[in-house]
């Protein structure tokens, strides 16, 4: 994520708020609400994973990605099951193309960056903010009802019915 450290990341994914479940603003919807936690012996907790697009469409020469990309739609549905009697929620981001550091091969590239967007119904690669808002979203009560489920932001490019 542009050599960003967790706090930047976590700043940004404030600031990127987007209420996509009630199609109003509120006001701090984060309040009160922990969006990480380790070493937690209690149960308004929120998991959210990140896994890839790759989990659904694997990519040719990354085996070992694709398949622990997969594992953690796996893991999101199982923890999911065990964490709900402690009110911990668990979901999981599958990011497509997002211009981060780590998908530099396909974007630097101005022709391989034209061809990659050819592939997307949006026609145009994601930016790390497209994926805060969602993470903060599942992080918020407006989600509180979600649990176990993969949410992809990958431009539309086709992934399961």
């Amino acid at each position: 994520m542009h050599k960003a450290g967790l706090l930047d990341l976590c700043v940004r994914a404030w600031n990127s708020v987007r209420m996509a479940s009630s199609g109003m603003t509120r006001r701090d919807p984060l309040a009160n609400k922990v969006a990480l936690v380790t070493a937690s012996t209690d149960g308004g907790g929120s998991v959210v994973m990140v896994a890839s697009i790759a989990a659904f469409s694997p990519s040719p020469g990354f085996t070992p990605y694709n398949v622990s990309k997969t594992a953690l739609l796996g893991l999101t549905k199982t923890l999911a099951i065990e964490l709900a009697p402690r009110n911990i929620r668990v979901n999981c981001l599958a990011p497509g193309l997002i211009k981060t550091s780590f998908s530099r091969m396909f974007w630097m590239d101005k022709e391989k960056e034209e061809r990659m967007k050819e592939t997307l119904q949006i026609r145009r690669l994601g930016e790390p903010e497209d994926c805060a808002g969602i993470v903060s979203f599942l992080c918020s009560e407006d989600a509180s009802y979600i649990t176990g489920e993969t949410v992809v932001v990958g431009g539309g490019t086709p992934t399961r019915l």
